[in-house]
């Protein structure tokens, strides 16, 4: 969420800044400011209020003392009225912080200079290239027809179980779906951050401090009866254990892990695109979280991006990383950077990974903050990442690692399976 006070000082810049995003913010930035003001208006006359009240009680009991019940009695009269006045006052107050809120919520996060302009996905801007994409010949299989020619996962199995994108992994597929798993925290262990095993289940509180709610209610599942929230991504619980928090300057930097089945609605979402691993409901990901102090944030964001890069790197797989444009740009986000795996017999890119820093947007919804070494509070920044979201990186590894007697495992995994290659 926008702080008020930077939309109040910053109006035609913040107004500029989400153009980039394909939106005219104008009529919602001047209906926050116009409710703000008459926040503002509605609490000093309150104050004043209160304030003369409390004056008025003290007169009352020195005339009380002073035997001048008459003139007591008058001046109780008065803060009785002014009683009621405080009362229709507070109402006003908290309808108009209420809606206020509920616009602020709505209003997306103003992205950072360095995002380019655009309307989709066909706009971001390609920042960086690696690995050699291999030829794999006309024979090149597509992952899924591979996990059913080696019988590691079964998607019509999933479908009958549960339906549509919950596949079952079997056999040396579920071994490596956690050989994944366990190298990707390993890596992620040694480079400073700290493992945690999160809830599944949210509460609404939790989804409105990471941005999923009001925003992404729709592509949610939602446990109606008891009011929770299937998580969409690590990303939700991990950053709410810090919710409503105070920090201090030496608690920078706080860097946390975690792996977890991810639940996503996806709805809308069909065709060729969608089809074995590229798009599913139910998925497992392993995700990276920082909490910083503003001054450090982008070079966290710099960092999280090499830690990415080295893992794609040991597992030799050909990627790209993309700066992200303003139209393809998540509502929390103020600058992403995803990361894609070619697909060699699909002859597409995968998406794999977002690293993005939301700066304060989060914080403020999440009344995260710090004490600076002045003493004064400030907002801190969250950043997260994946490393990485497994499905694509396995239809990866699969499609990418195949040869006419199998599928060989990338060498840096194999300490984790335990075997080489996958044959029938």
């Amino acid at each position: 969420m926008l702080q008020i006070a930077a939309i109040r000082n910053q109006k035609e810049a913040v107004i500029k800044a989400l153009a980039k995003r394909n939106i005219d913010a104008t009529e919602m930035v001047e209906t926050a400011l116009s409710l703000d003001e008459k926040r503002r208006a509605t609490q000093t006359e309150l104050d004043a209020i209160k304030a003369e009240s409390n004056n008025l009680s003290k007169d009352i009991g020195a005339l009380f003392q002073s035997k001048q019940p008459q003139k007591a009695n008058v001046l109780k009269e008065k803060t009785t009225q002014l009683k009621e006045q405080s009362k229709n006052l507070e109402q006003v107050l908290n309808d108009t912080i209420e809606a206020l809120n509920e616009l602020l919520y709505k209003i997306p996060n103003v992205p950072n200079d360095l995002v380019p302009e655009g309307n989709s996905e066909t706009d971001n801007e390609e920042v960086y290239l690696e690995g050699a994409i291999p030829d794999l010949g006309d024979n090149a299989l597509p992952h899924w027809e591979l996990a059913k020619k080696y019988d590691i996962i079964d998607f019509e199995l999933g479908n009958k179980i549960t339906g549509a994108g919950f596949p079952v992994y079997k056999g040396k597929g579920a071994k490596l779906q956690r050989a994944l798993i366990s190298y990707f925290l390993d890596k992620n262990t040694a480079a400073g951050y700290t493992e945690y095993q999160l809830p599944l289940l949210v509460n609404e509180a939790s989804g409105f401090g990471t941005g999923q709610l009001p925003d992404k209610e729709g592509q949610m599942y939602h446990v109606t009866e008891d009011n929770l929230y299937l998580i969409p991504t690590a990303e939700v619980p991990a950053t709410n254990i810090y919710r409503d928090s105070l920090l201090s300057e030496k608690d920078f930097p706080i860097k946390l892990t975690g792996y977890t089945p991810c639940f996503r609605r996806e709805a809308g979402s069909y065709g060729a695109h969608v089809r074995g691993l590229n798009r599913l409901h139910q998925f497992d990901k392993v995700e990276i979280l920082r909490i910083e102090h503003p001054d450090n944030s982008y070079n966290a964001l710099n960092e999280m991006v090499e830690h990415v890069k080295g893992i794609l790197q040991e597992l030799q797989l050909p990627y790209r990383i993309l700066r992200l444009c303003g139209g393809d740009l998540g509502f929390t986000s103020a600058l992403t950077y995803d990361f894609e795996v070619y697909s060699t017999a699909q002859e597409r890119w995968l998406e794999i990974s977002s690293v993005s820093n939301f700066e304060t947007f989060q914080a403020n919804r999440l009344k995260l903050r710090f004490k600076n070494s002045s003493g004064k509070t400030e907002l801190a920044h969250t950043l997260n990442g994946s490393s990485l979201a497994l499905p694509r990186v396995l239809a990866g590894i699969l499609e990418n690692y195949q040869t006419d007697s199998g599928i060989k495992i990338p060498e840096v995994l194999i300490p984790y399976t335990g075997f080489s290659e996958i044959k029938m």
